[in-house]
């Protein structure tokens, strides 16, 4: 049995919520992979990494402004052990430090160190470079059936 077409299959599932997130998983797997790829050659980096750093270089100096493991966790989308694992990991290579809450012992606090910046800002335009590569190489024409499918044509997102 022939196969349908990429736009073929894409509009076999156009009233299908599965099929949508079908599609935006794809394309989001395509980007994460090539930033991945691009991250771990140049700075030893992982994507995942890369967000931590990201999301916790956001943080400011105020009582409230540090962030918490649980609060890493929900803005990488990871699990509890999987941002522990993903923490360890950077606090080895010495890019974070974490501490005890002072009027929490139970909470944890992470704070991105000096070498952490560092590698932040020299990973940012590898990161930059790999998406315009990435995005760039999906042609119009191939990206146009995806959007209209997702329905962000529609506004709808």
């Amino acid at each position: 049995m022939a196969r349908a077409s990429g736009t073929a299959a894409l509009a076999a599932y156009q009233d299908n919520p599965a099929g949508r997130w079908l599609a935006v998983e794809a394309l989001h797997g395509i980007v994460d992979a090539a930033l991945d790829r691009a991250l771990r050659r140049e700075h030893g980096l992982s994507v995942r990494e890369l967000a931590a750093l990201e999301i916790l270089s956001t943080q400011d100096d105020d009582e409230d402004g540090h962030f918490q493991m649980r609060e890493l966790a929900r803005g990488l989308a990871l699990s509890q052990s999987a941002t522990t694992r993903l923490v360890t990991r950077l606090e080895e290579r010495g890019m974070l430090t974490r501490y005890i809450c002072p009027t929490d012992r139970r909470g944890v606090y992470i704070d991105v160190t000096d070498a952490g910046q560092h590698l932040l800002s020299q990973a940012r335009p590898t990161r930059d470079t790999a998406l315009v590569e990435v995005l760039g190489s999906l042609s119009v024409n191939r990206l146009s059936p995806l959007i209209q499918f997702i329905g962000l044509d529609d506004g709808v997102a």
